[in-house]
């Protein structure tokens, strides 16, 4: 039976009650009253604020009545629930006001009473509150502490659907290999709820994950399997249809052009008579315009490209419109009109500059070769630099073989089925073959579980950076606590015990007017005096207190260098600005900045063999964060030393910044890390 049923039969079984027990104690019956109707106030609020026809501002004050009344609760549980229930709605309704106070007194309430499930469901909020607002990090981190604590208590459910997000957010930042394995782990618990909705968004990111990585017959297979979930939780033919658009991408990125213009004809046929999606209109338009192009059936163009810039322009869709006005660029240049050609491409660089479409600016710049060729030199350049940034080979590999992990059990067991047949077969004869061949077997699996161990480990520490500088916020406030405490303690010991003597001693002497009182008296005064410097030194330290900058981003450097020095036995300095406000930088900039500080410091360990790093960070007048790593090791010679995948991590995260990076070494001489990367 389900839980809102059970409660509804049970407050009418208690309204029974109290009726009966009306005429025998009329105050506890009224008590007893007054928490029900409370109860179901809060819940009468929250229903009210679901309804469709209610508009947001209604929502938001019915949201805050249901937040007033189950404050009032005596029942820690059920305020704990209640305020889950609150915090979810205020997402919706973008009350961020209401959802900061609930979620932070649902947090230390569930904390309190120790309810797992309702500390997971405010720390799933506030991951979706945080995505919502596009905070990356902080949504990463609270999705995280939410699956860990749906893990612990076996909901596979809330697990599932929590993985699902962290799939899709692992998708956005491009770590498609992370998010492919998470969307796994999501289906494997959600498949046996038939949760439709969630296992059709997992089949999608599959989907996209590999036709980002390229492997599109399994991008395909992916996409089938999300359309069949489509028609199980009856999504409706618009989905379906966005779903068929993006089939006919796969088929279109595959050379089947022909198969591609059937699907996109099928797409922008429904739409346009559906009305309701014009953004995806025009997308499809676009592709299907597209597709003609590569198939080179010109008689619709440029008219379809144009169409779905003027929709795109009409709906504002302007990051959209960098596609459109690319290909139609592409369109001229191969009617030989450079002028044209050459206009479309320059709004297609300008919009993509302005949403960082990385990508999409590698084409860009790819095609100016062709329009402009006598600044053909130029373009490579920028190319070559921009396309080093873009690993995608290695996700490849790296996706191959979290695939074969996932989908080979059973070829593994037919092997080592295999291997023992050939065993037999071969007999005395290949013992010692076998033997060989056991221990390279035996060394190779060693070398790469070694690999994988650190690869896992490097995960694990991209999770830590993610939490690290939220962490150091709670450290702050209990010593915050203890200063405060401190504070009060001599306020209260010290300033007000002299002030209450000194008033009693006057108070004595009011009556007297000899010589000896009149001493007392000064002496009185010069005590007033010593309680006021105690004062003022009091206050100077509370000004001082409330002056210092404390940095959660420099406490996790701070942190990081204490770590690597008490695990190496090194000396690491750390000097930075201390008027820069480094928690004012993104959370792309603090993960990527912290990264590429942790991946040089481990360098100058490993490799380097320092003793002494000094570290530096600080911020010119132009704008631009300032990093130096330099150590005192051994060094390297930078015209032999190879490109190791340290140096590339560091190279890809300096440019995914926007940021310009040089290391300087030689041998006997150390190392140093140059880093600028620009704040806005």
């Amino acid at each position: 039976m389900p839980l809102n049923r059970i409660q509804n039969i049970l407050q009418c079984f208690a309204l029974l009650i109290v009726s009966l027990l009306q005429s025998c104690n009329y105050n506890d019956s009224n008590s007893i009253a007054d928490t029900i109707v409370q109860k179901d106030s809060v819940r009468s609020f929250i229903k009210q604020s679901k309804l469709e026809k209610v508009d947001a501002a209604t929502k938001s004050k019915l949201l805050n009545k249901a937040y007033t009344k189950a404050r009032s609760i005596s029942s820690e549980s059920l305020k704990c629930q209640y305020f889950n229930e609150i915090s979810s709605e205020a997402i919706l309704v973008q009350d961020s006001l209401l959802f900061k106070k609930v979620s932070h007194e649902g947090i230390l309430i569930s904390t309190k009473i120790k309810d797992s499930l309702c500390l997971a469901g405010h720390h799933k909020n506030l991951g979706q509150n945080f995505y919502s607002n596009r905070v990356l990090d902080s949504a990463y981190y609270h999705y995280t502490k939410a699956e860990k604590i749906y893990s612990q208590i076996n909901d596979d459910f809330n697990s599932g659907v929590v993985l699902n997000r962290l799939a899709w957010l692992q998708n956005i930042i491009g770590d498609f290999t992370a998010s492919e394995r998470t969307s796994i782990q999501a289906i494997e618990k959600l498949k046996p709820f038939n949760e439709y909705k969630s296992l059709r968004s997992l089949y999608d990111n599959l989907g996209d994950v590999s036709k980002q990585l390229g492997e599109y017959e399994r991008a395909l297979e992916y996409y089938n399997e999300s359309f069949g979930y489509i028609k199980k939780a009856g999504l409706g033919e618009l989905r379906e249809y966005g779903l068929k658009n993006n089939i006919a991408l796969v088929y279109q990125k595959m050379g089947q052009h022909q198969k591609a213009v059937e699907n996109f004809k099928e797409v922008t046929s429904y739409l346009e008579k559906d009305g309701r999606n014009p953004r995806l209109l025009a997308r499809s338009i676009n592709n299907l315009g597209y597709s003609y192009f590569k198939s080179e059936q010109f008689d619709e163009l440029p008219g379809l490209f144009e169409r779905a810039i003027s929709i795109q322009d009409s709906i504002g869709d302007i990051g959209a419109k960098i596609s459109s006005t690319f290909r139609i660029s592409e369109y001229f240049l191969s009617q030989n009109d450079t002028i044209m050609a050459l206009s479309f491409l320059n709004e297609s660089k300008r919009v993509a500059q302005l949403f960082s479409q990385n990508q999409r600016f590698l084409d860009i710049l790819n095609l100016y070769t062709r329009v402009d060729p006598e600044n053909a030199a130029i373009y490579h350049q920028e190319y070559a630099g921009l396309n080093d940034t873009l690993q995608l080979q290695e996700r490849q590999l790296r996706g191959k073989f979290e695939r074969i992990q996932f989908e080979t059990k059973e070829v593994v067991a037919e092997n080592q089925l295999l291997a023992k047949q050939r065993l037999l077969m071969t007999g005395i004869a290949g013992v010692l073959l076998l033997l060989g061949l056991a221990s390279f077997i035996i060394f190779t699996q060693r070398s790469k579980n070694q690999k994988l161990r650190f690869n896992q480990a490097q995960q694990e520490k991209n999770q830590e950076i993610l939490s690290l500088m939220l962490d150091q916020s709670e450290k702050i406030e209990q010593e915050k606590q203890k200063e405060q405490k401190r504070i009060s303690e001599e306020l209260h010991d010290g300033v007000q015990g002299r002030l209450q003597g000194s008033r009693m001693m006057l108070l004595g002497l009011n009556s007297r007017h000899d010589e000896e009182a009149v001493k007392e008296r000064e002496r009185a005064i010069v005590m007033l005096q010593d309680i006021q410097e105690e004062v003022r030194a009091i206050s100077h330290e509370l000004s001082h207190s409330a002056y210092q900058k404390i940095n959660n981003f420099i406490l996790s450097i701070k942190d990081l260098a204490d770590n690597n020095q008490q695990a190496a036995k090194i000396n690491i300095n750390l000097y930075f600005d201390e008027e820069v406000d480094w928690d004012g930088l993104s959370g792309d900039i603090k993960i990527n900045l912290y990264r590429i500080i942790q991946e040089s410091i481990q360098n100058a360990i490993k490799h380097g063999e320092c003793k002494n790093i000094d570290l530096n960070l600080n911020v010119t007048d132009s704008q631009l964060i300032k990093t130096t790593i330099k150590d005192d090791g051994k060094g390297f010679n930078l015209k032999k030393g190879k490109k190791g995948i340290g140096m590339r991590n560091i190279n890809s995260r300096a440019n995914k910044l926007k940021g310009n990076w040089n290391i300087d070494s030689s041998i006997g001489k150390g190392t140093t890390v140059s880093l600028e990367i620009p704040i806005g």
